[in-house]
């Protein structure tokens, strides 16, 4: 999971971020909100402080960091302090299960897959959104990464390795969305959704688990 340290000293500077950048904010938004599944009870691994969540309609959060979760219980959602490779949950009790930048912050992404499989009911949704590695946005991150109080300790994904860890984790039905195409330095509009992968900087994939 997130590495809970810079996100219990930094909360607040977290969750300005969305504020200071709202147009990137949005357009990951949209290009989640086309891929989320309607209805049903759901799961946010990772929920920080609820930017996706609360209006997304998840009903549930876990985090390692107390302090974000704070923020996350005042946008209405029921939250629990755990880490996504072994979630207080029993087996399929969730329609859906959301990650959106997780995959880039845990101690191993393979086992958090296996613990969303797990949670899911037969034909339950996940939905994964993440910064592409190859992107315009991937490399600015990266050539930043040291510099990043947040960013210090992620491992990035590029598409392919995502396909391949969520098929082998027994997911199916794969379809991908896409947006940002400027750098993070040029963001100032909402940005359109595509779909497919290999050119936005933010890249959602749905799987559906068998």
């Amino acid at each position: 999971m997130p590495r809970p340290g810079p996100f219990e000293r930094h909360h607040a500077r977290y969750d300005r971020w969305f504020v200071r950048h709202w147009a990137a904010y949005c357009s990951e938004l949209l290009a989640l909100r086309g891929c989320w599944p309607a209805g049903g009870r759901s799961l946010e691994i990772g929920v920080g402080t609820g930017r996706f969540a609360a209006p997304l309609g998840v009903a549930v959060g876990i985090d390692p960091a107390g302090a974000v979760l704070r923020y996350a219980a005042r946008r209405g959602l029921t939250v629990a302090c755990a880490v996504g490779e072994s979630l207080p949950f029993r087996a399929a009790v969730f329609d859906g299960v959301l990650v959106v930048t997780t995959i880039c912050f845990v101690a191993d992404a393979t086992l958090m897959l296996a613990e969303a499989r797990r949670v899911l009911r037969p034909d339950g949704v996940l939905c994964i959104g993440f910064v592409d590695r190859d992107s315009p946005w991937g490399r600015y991150y990266r050539a930043r990464q040291a510099r990043n109080v947040f960013y210090r300790g992620a491992v990035f994904h590029a598409a392919s390795d995502v396909d391949a860890l969520v098929r082998d984790a027994g997911f199916h039905g794969l379809k991908w969305t896409q947006t940002l195409w400027a750098t993070p330095e040029t963001t100032r509009d909402v940005e359109p959704t595509r779909a497919g992968r290999g050119e936005g900087g933010f890249v959602v994939v749905r799987a559906v688990r068998d």
